[in-house]
């Protein structure tokens, strides 16, 4: 039999129960990529992400699965997994650690104050949406656009983004992963949210990937390389954006609520 440790991490946020949970297994043995997918579907967080080491001091394999599927790119688990890599002895510091992930290799800076995660900024397209053509749920569409697997959605206001009701069906059929809102906000630069029904996460709390894409959209629209940004769901998230090239610099702070262990 196999046991694992393993944390929940709340990333974006420093009070627990808040921000976005992820589980986090560092690994002193390797897993099977169906030992890795029945774990976090015993989790049922958002994603569970594995942390291996490699040969070379500093760099970690990183990996991520949501319930139902491995995917590409994940912020918040990212920032849980370098912060309880901190807090677990794997890094020190102000050390910046370095994966190798499905999207390239990654960087994290951690530091008690907060951990900077170096991310590819993903690139959006202004296009009108097939069937969401004028409306979102109720909700006046401003501006549309495309990014891998997904479609943004700009509203009137904030309060539009905090009040919109999804139909996941409908996002389900519509989309290939999900839908990002997102608004100009009135204590941020921008509030957003995200519903990925198609890959097991029908509303993520705080989504890394997710800003990214708005980096480059409201830079885009705004010219701003800097921005304070707030995901609206129930449980909220704060992040820091900054636009470097084709980089986009993610800050944000995690707080620890639970370890165990999984037996395999």
């Amino acid at each position: 039999m196999l046991t694992i440790p393993i944390a929940v991490v709340d990333a974006f946020t420093s009070v627990p129960f808040s921000g976005n949970p992820a589980g986090v297994c560092l690994l002193e043995q390797s897993l099977t990529k169906e030992q890795m997918q029945s774990i976090a579907m015993e989790m049922n967080l958002s994603e569970t992400a594995f942390v291996e080491r490699s040969d070379e001091p500093g760099n970690f394999s990183l990996r991520w699965f949501t319930p139902t599927l491995e995917i590409d790119l994940c912020g918040h688990a990212t920032l849980a997994s370098s912060f309880w890599m901190l807090k677990s002895g794997w890094t020190r510091e102000g050390e910046t650690v370095y994966f190798q992930t499905r999207s390239g290799k990654l960087s994290v800076k951690c530091t008690s104050e907060g951990l900077t995660m170096d991310f590819p900024l993903i690139p959006t397209y202004l296009d009108t949406h097939p069937f969401f053509k004028e409306d979102l749920f109720g909700k006046k569409i401003v501006k549309a656009a495309q990014l891998r697997r997904n479609w943004i959605f700009e509203l009137e206001n904030e309060k539009a983004v905090r009040e919109l009701i999804p139909d996941f069906g409908l996002i389900s059929a519509h989309s290939e992963e999900g839908f990002i809102i997102t608004a100009q906000g009135e204590k941020h630069d921008i509030v957003s949210r995200f519903f990925g029904p198609n890959v097991g996460v029908p509303e993520d709390p705080v989504t890394g990937f997710a800003h990214c894409a708005l980096m480059d959209y409201w830079n885009q629209k705004t010219g701003k390389t800097q921005l304070n940004a707030f995901q609206a769901s129930k449980r909220g998230g704060e992040l820091t954006l900054e636009k470097h090239d084709d980089r986009v610099l993610i800050q944000g702070q995690a707080v620890h609520v639970l370890t165990g262990f999984i037996h395999l």
